[in-house]
This record gives structure tokens, C-alpha cells and sequence, in this order.
């Protein structure tokens, strides 16, 4: 292998911005921040908007879609006999 032309391949840690999960992986993702777990070491810290711990179709959560009125239009629209006016 060539030096110089390959990223930085080391331990990192991911948190999961809503729940506050963290996990550690090998990644060559940038990072500006760090972050000092509890082994003692200080690593460098990725912050994500969701992971596997909060996200809905993981965690089995259905968070319900808000209608606008336009299912009930519909239906009342197509109940009368199935002719579109």
C-alpha cells in the first residue's frame, strides 16, 4: 500500500443524539470532537440523529401519522355509491 493516500482507520465513538446511546466502532469518518468513555481513553466523537436504540421501526414504536382530512374526504367521496361528482 501506498502511504499518505489512505484515511485515518481507528476506533470511534458513535452517540445516538435522542436517547444518548453510544457504541464504539473502527471508522475513518472525520471528527471534531472527542469524548472520554468510561475505560479511561479518550476517542473521537460522532454525533448521529438516529440509531438502531431510537429509531421507530427498531424499538417496535408506531408513532402516528396526522391527518389532514384528506382519507375522510376520500371515503365520504367514494361511500356514496361510486360515482365521482
Amino acid at each position: 500500500m501506498k502511504d499518505g493516500i489512505h484515511p485515518e482507520y481507528r476506533e470511534v465513538v458513535f452517540q445516538d443524539m435522542s436517547s444518548g446511546f453510544k457504541f464504539i466502532t473502527r471508522s475513518c469518518v472525520n471528527t471534531r470532537e472527542k469524548i472520554k468513555m468510561d475505560d479511561g481513553k479518550e476517542y473521537p466523537l460522532f454525533k448521529l440523529d438516529v440509531t438502531s436504540e431510537s429509531h421507530p421501526f427498531y424499538t417496535g414504536a408506531q408513532q402516528r401519522i396526522s391527518e389532514t382530512g384528506r382519507v375522510e374526504k376520500f371515503r365520504q367521496k367514494f361511500a356514496r355509491g361510486g360515482k365521482a361528482s
